[in-house]
């Protein structure tokens, strides 16, 4: 039994993570060795260690019980040179007010190897802002990075892509790497971190873009006819105009860890066609903001996600690779994601699609808590998608309910010509409360805990979807339709 560790280093600091192995039983109880002695203990699959010496390296096992199961060599990253925004030549004023995206831009552009852009105590308002590779943002605790409500702040444009389509769009608050779907990174080794905040300009920045988006896109609207009613509503077209909070094209190992990440114009953080991506100790929230996800990984492999909090009116997570027929052709999957010891206070849940045309594999999710959620996990696509997303397992987590089903909304543009195959799914020792709600309610709802809805098409229902050891309360209802090979192994709660 050897379970592969990761690790990622501030100053003086290492934090530990690993895949939940299988034959761990619930709850498991991991030690964590450093050169030989035991250092720490914890019920979840990652550690942070503290006051590790400079320079040294350390051999680091995992054990479960009296088995080693993992090990890594650690080292704690060397002190960087900071570059305090707030002295000269840059004079950064965060007074909330003064708009600095001048003199934090200067910084970044400045910023080197071994160096950070920090930001001391204050309300930084800005606009879009560019990262580069080999630097690192420092936010400290009561730092604020404050977005503008205007669009022209976020002005040029960049390409990118928001639900699938890639078009140019507005710069987001954070961008790194440039968008090339045919292309690898571009990008390397950035660290954003900190005990503060970055708050976009939230619903009111993304109304701005709207209205702007529909008085240029008016004769482009009109020209689509009754095809614009296949849209979720008016806003759906100009709306994809939105940039993010934190944009990651193009990236490979980016860390993201300690902040609070609130209110982009939709996405909080968004990162297409990257790799290596993690996000930790992070609380995501997005009030009022249509399309508020929190952490999309679209078209992006080996992403991973832990040890943070979702206060989201839309999904916490949503995991995607594109719309048809545009994903089709690009072609690029979404695989080896991992989301652990993560809590949803409020909003959708976890989501896989519905823009999944390029396909999606290889999907864990454990420890996880998301009863305040509406979903829990869901995953979802119209039948006009292609694609497949496959491999998808759920183990010791809460959740409202499980679904896989087709839906009919966001069925804007041309088919595939074949419907998306959901296929190979497992919940293990999963908790369905069977009730929950959004944040906009006040009460629960009664919802049924398990549904399977494939397509009523031969050969494209959902397939092969095993429940074990899993528990369903109250008289929450199971649902299956245009299914095969489903296991249920599911005990009734008083």
């Amino acid at each position: 039994m050897r379970t592969e560790v990761f690790f990622a280093a501030l100053e003086e600091e290492a934090t530990l993570w690993w895949d939940q192995p299988d034959q761990a039983p619930c709850p498991a109880r991991y030690t964590v060795l450093l050169d030989g002695k035991p250092v720490a203990e914890t019920e979840r699959t990652h550690c942070t260690l503290t006051g590790l010496a400079q320079e040294k390296a350390y051999c680091a096992q995992v054990c479960l019980g009296s088995k080693v199961i993992g090990e890594i060599t650690v080292t704690a990253a060397p002190p960087r040179r900071r570059i305090d925004v707030t002295k000269p030549p840059y004079s950064a004023v965060g007074d909330g007010s003064t708009l600095n995206t001048r003199s934090l831009q200067q910084a970044m552009d400045d910023c080197g190897a071994g160096e950070e852009v920090y930001l001391p105590k204050g309300e930084y308002l800005t606009g879009g802002l560019r990262l580069h590779s080999d630097m690192a943002l420092h936010l400290a605790e009561g730092a604020v990075l404050r977005g503008t409500e205007d669009p022209k702040d976020y002005l040029p444009k960049i390409r990118s892509r928001f639900e699938g389509v890639e078009q140019e769009c507005y710069q987001s608050l954070l961008n790194l790497g440039e968008m090339h779907h045919d292309a690898g990174p571009n990008c390397f080794n950035v660290l954003i971190y900190g005990k503060g905040a970055i708050c976009g300009g939230g619903q009111a920045l993304a109304l701005n873009v709207i209205e702007t988006e529909k008085v240029l896109l008016k004769d482009y609207i009109a020209s689509l006819g009754d095809k614009v009613k296949e849209c979720e509503n008016d806003h759906t077209i100009p709306g994809r105009a939105r940039g993010r909070l934190i944009n990651l094209s193009n990236c490979e190992n980016v860390r993201i860890t300690g902040l609070t990440l609130q209110n982009g114009a939709s996405w909080n953080v968004h990162m297409v066609y990257s790799r290596q991506i993690v996000t930790d100790h992070c609380v995501f929230r997005s009030e009022n903001v249509w399309n508020g996800d929190g952490w999309d990984p679209d078209s992006s492999e080996d992403c991973t996600l832990f040890a943070s909090e979702f206060h989201t009116g839309d999904d916490s997570v949503a995991i995607k690779s594109g719309k048809n027929p545009e994903g089709n052709l690009i072609n690029r999957p979404t695989r080896r994601i991992r989301v652990f010891d993560c809590v949803s206070e409020y909003g959708l849940g976890i989501a896989i699609g519905s823009e999944m045309s390029g396909g999606v594999e290889d999907v864990k999710i454990w420890d996880c808590d998301l009863r305040h959620s509406l979903y829990g996990v869901q995953i979802k696509g119209t039948k006009k998608r292609g694609g497949f997303v496959r491999n998808v397992s759920v183990r010791d987590c809460v959740l409202p309910r499980f679904i896989v089903q087709a839906v009919p909304y966001n069925d804007d543009g041309e088919g595939s010509p074949t419907p998306p195959v959901f296929s190979s799914f497992r919940c293990d020792r999963v908790r369905l409360t069977g009730w929950g709600r959004n944040y906009w309610e006040k009460e629960d709802r009664v919802l049924t805990a398990i549904e399977l809805r494939g397509f009523d098409v031969a050969g494209y229902e959902v397939q092969d979807a095993a429940f074990t050891r899993c528990t369903v309360e109250r008289e929450a209802g199971i649902s299956l339709n245009h299914c095969r090979n489903v296991t249920l192994d599911i005990e009734k709660a008083e």
